[in-house]
C-alpha cells in the first residue's frame, strides 16, 4: 500500500503521524512511505531520517495526497485541505466529527474511509489511541493552569501548592478518565486541594483507592458542580463521551458565583468543550475571560511538547495503522473487529453511532455494509 503523511496545517501544531522509525516500519512491511518535505522538522525529525528510513520525500503535500491510499496523520483536516481528499482514500487520524459537521460532510461527499483514532475501542473498553494524548493533555492541564492562575495573565494570583502559611488552591477536576486521573496525579504531587468528580462511582472507588487521602472524590451532578466551583481557584473540564459532542457540564451561571481570577482549562474543547463559555484558542493566544474567569481552550495542548506527543502518539497508532496496510481496511476490520470501532465514515456513510447522533445525520453500521473481499 502508499502510504502518505504530510505536515499539519492547524496553527502552531508541530507533531506528525509518522516518526522515521515508524516509516521504516512500513517500509519493512513491504509497503511505500510518501512524507512532505519538512515534515518533522518540529519535532525533531529531519528529512535525512526519513530517507535513511526509506521513505521518499515529496515537495508538495499535494503530491503526497494525490499517490497515497492511506493518509496518516494527527489532526483533523482543515478546510483548505477537503480538495485533496480522494475516494476510497483511507484517512487515519483524529477525527473528532461530533463537533465538525463541515468536515463530516466533506468525508462524506469524497468517499474517504475515515478511521478515527478516539473512537477505537479495544476489547477492555480501553482507547488506545486516545490514551496517549490523554496523559499529556491531562498533566499539561495543570501545568498550563498554574501559568494562568497568575496575576499578569489575569489570574488570581495563586500559587497551586502556596508555602507554609498560606492556602492551597483548590483545583477541582471534572471527569475522572485517563485525562482527569492525569491531571489528579500531577495536582495531587504539586500539593494542592484536589476534588475530582465523575459520574461512574466505580471510577471514583479506583481514584480514591490510589490517590487515597491527597484527593476529594464527588459524584459528578449539576449541584456538586455548581458548589465545587464556587471555591475552586483552577477548574479542568475532561469529560468524554467516546465519538459525542461534550456535554456542556459547566453553566455559564456558574461563572458568576466563581472567584475573580480562577481559570477553566477545557480539555474537552477539542469534542465542542464541557463549558457552556469554551470556544476554540491557539498556542499563539490561549486565553480569554468571561465574567472575570480565564478561560484556556486550546483545540491541540499536547502540540505544545511535540516531541513527547509524537512519540507516544505513533508508538500507539502504529499497530493499527500496519494491520490496515497489510490487508486493507476491510479485511483488516474482519480479523480484528477492534478496528471497526474507528471507522467514523465509510463509502459516504456516517458509521459511527454517537456522530450521528450528535450531527443529526443518519447512521449505518459498518458490517452491514458490502464489505467483501475485493471491494
Amino acid at each position: 500500500m502508499r502510504i502518505g503523511c504530510v505536515k499539519e496545517i492547524k496553527k502552531q501544531e508541530y507533531r506528525v503521524g509518522m516518526t522515521p522509525d515508524n516509516a521504516g516500519s512500513y517500509v519493512n512491511a513491504g509497503h511505500e512511505v510518501y512524507v512532505e518535505s519538512g515534515l518533522g522538522v518540529g519535532s525533531g525529525f529531519p528529512d535525512s531520517e526519513y530517507e535513511e528510513a526509506g521513505a521518499r520525500i515529496m515537495g508538495t503535500a499535494k503530491e503526497v495526497w494525490d499517490i497515497s491510499e492511506m493518509m496518516v496523520k494527527v489532526k483533523e483536516p482543515l478546510p483548505e485541505e477537503y480538495p485533496l481528499f480522494h475516494e476510497g482514500l483511507i484517512l487515519y487520524t483524529y477525527l473528532h466529527l461530533a463537533a465538525d459537521k463541515p468536515l463530516t460532510e466533506a468525508l462524506l461527499e469524497s468517499g474517504v474511509k475515515g478511521v478515527a483514532y478516539e473512537t477505537l475501542m479495544e476489547r477492555d473498553k480501553s482507547l488506545p489511541l486516545l490514551a496517549p494524548m490523554s496523559q499529556i493533555a491531562g498533566r499539561l492541564s495543570v501545568q498550563e493552569g498554574a501559568k494562568y492562575l497568575e496575576k499578569m495573565y489575569g489570574g488570581e494570583g495563586v500559587l497551586l501548592a502556596g508555602v507554609p502559611g498560606t492556602p492551597k488552591a483548590d483545583i477541582v477536576i471534572i471527569g475522572g478518565g485517563s485525562v482527569g486521573t492525569n491531571a489528579c496525579k500531577i495536582a495531587a504531587g504539586m500539593g494542592a486541594n484536589v476534588t475530582i468528580m465523575d459520574v461512574n462511582t466505580q471510577r471514583l472507588q479506583y481514584l480514591d483507592d490510589i490517590f487515597g487521602a491527597r484527593i476529594q472524590t464527588l459524584v459528578s451532578n449539576d449541584r456538586n458542580i455548581e458548589k465545587a466551583l464556587r471555591n475552586a481557584d483552577l477548574v479542568i473540564g475532561c469529560v468524554l463521551i467516546p465519538g459525542k459532542a461534550a456535554p456542556k457540564v459547566i453553566k455559564k451561571k456558574y461563572l458568576q458565583q466563581m472567584k475573580k481570577g480562577a481559570v477553566i482549562v477545557d480539555v474537552a474543547v477539542d469534542q465542542g468543550g464541557c463549558c457552556e463559555t469554551t470556544k476554540m484558542t491557539y498556542h499563539n493566544d490561549p486565553i480569554y475571560t468571561v465574567d472575570s474567569v480565564v478561560h484556556y481552550c486550546v483545540g491541540n495542548m499536547p502540540g505544545a511538547v511535540p516531541r513527547t506527543s509524537t512519540i507516544a502518539l505513533t508508538n500507539a497508532t502504529l499497530r493499527y495503522g500496519l494491520e490496515i496496510a497489510k490487508n486493507g481496511l476491510e479485511e483488516a476490520c474482519r480479523e480484528n473487529e477492534v478496528i471497526y470501532s474507528a471507522v467514523n465514515t465509510y463509502q459516504g456513510k456516517v458509521t459511527y453511532q454517537n456522530v450521528a447522533l450528535s450531527l443529526g445525520m443518519e447512521y449505518t453500521d459498518i458490517k452491514s455494509l458490502c464489505m467483501n473481499p475485493g471491494r
